[in-house]
């Protein structure tokens, strides 16, 4: 399960609002990357993601065995995903 703290919903929402002006179809997807996770922009999910409409008005692709929660971290607005046991914005920076 993919949840999302509010900073993140801001960020988000605002990627894909920039995103769907050049192409309408774009979508932000979360995926693996090495020990980490990389967000990327893509016009359709792939095969076994998941797919998260959120009711701040964006929808997300989520790539297999991913889980957890969708935080910020600075500097610069990093967006990162966090075991949900840690609360939003408490990672250790």
């Amino acid at each position: 399960m993919i949840t999302c703290s509010p900073r993140a919903v801001d960020l988000l929402r605002t990627a894909e609002i920039a995103a769907r002006r050049f192409n309408p179809e774009a979508r932000v997807r979360l995926v693996p990357d090495g020990a980490g996770v990389r967000f990327e922009l893509t016009d359709g999910s792939a095969p076994g993601d998941t797919v998260v409409h959120h009711d701040a008005g964006f929808t997300l692709f989520v790539a297999p065995g991913l889980v957890g929660m969708i935080d910020v971290v600075d500097p610069h607005d990093q967006l990162v995903l966090v075991p949900h046991e840690v609360p939003p914005s408490g990672i250790a920076r």
